[in-house]
């Protein structure tokens, strides 16, 4: 048992997606959401690829998001091994509401507020057809029962 809790899983570190034209993808995450751009430079897999990492300034595990630059590989199928969405996280719903706001004014498209009962949520798409979740920070759904 001891071992087992050495060995916890303790939140997500970061999220990977592909990216056909990093310029693009760098005036939606960096221009228009404002996240900063933590490192760009070569993949570690494979130095021919650039790599873009985003997040927070001090680029914290947890924050970060990083695109890998493939044009030329076809676009993706949504199924069953391929990611749904990520979600990006908020303060409050006064907030949440402003982004929905700005976002339309910018001319992205975005969804009404759903309400979730423990937090809020908008999604939107990115230039590559990634869906983004905005949520508001909230309680979460607990801790898990004890078994």
């Amino acid at each position: 048992m001891a071992e087992q809790k050495r060995m916890q899983i303790r939140g997500l570190h970061h999220l990977t997606l592909i990216s056909s034209d990093l310029d693009r993808t760098i005036a939606f995450y960096r221009d228009l959401l404002g996240m900063a751009i933590v490192h760009d430079g070569p993949s570690d897999d494979d130095p021919a690829t650039r790599h873009v990492w985003f997040g927070a300034v001090e680029g914290a595990p947890g924050m970060l998001l990083s695109f890998l630059h493939y044009p030329d590989l076809p676009k993706g199928v949504v199924g069953t091994g391929s990611t749904h969405h990520f979600a990006l996280i908020v303060d409050s719903p006064e907030e949440h509401a402003a982004w929905r706001d700005y976002l339309r004014r910018q001319g992205v498209e975005c969804t009404d507020v759903f309400d979730r009962g423990a937090f809020r949520s908008i999604y939107l798409r990115d230039p590559d057809g990634h869906i983004v979740e905005i949520a508001t920070r909230g309680p979460g759904f607990g801790a898990p029962a004890a078994g």
